[in-house]
């Protein structure tokens, strides 16, 4: 089994643009299905967790945790 290399919060691109011709995305939530949200237009897709991974192309940014 991989090891989970994305998370909640992480800004990823996709293989293929959005209609809106930005390719950022945002994961907004994590589970069976997986939900990303268009960084410039805010639209809002889920899909399954084995179609995610086929469809990413690579994690652009990390989210960054803060530990007080």
């Amino acid at each position: 089994m991989d090891s989970k290399i994305y998370d909640k919060f992480d800004i990823v691109e996709m293989k293929k643009p959005h209609a809106c011709q930005t390719n950022r995305w945002q994961i907004v939530r994590m589970g069976m299905d997986i939900r990303i949200r268009c960084e410039n237009c805010q639209h809002i897709v889920t899909m399954t967790r084995r179609d995610f991974e086929k469809k990413m192309k690579k994690i652009i940014e990390k989210h960054q945790e803060v530990n007080l």
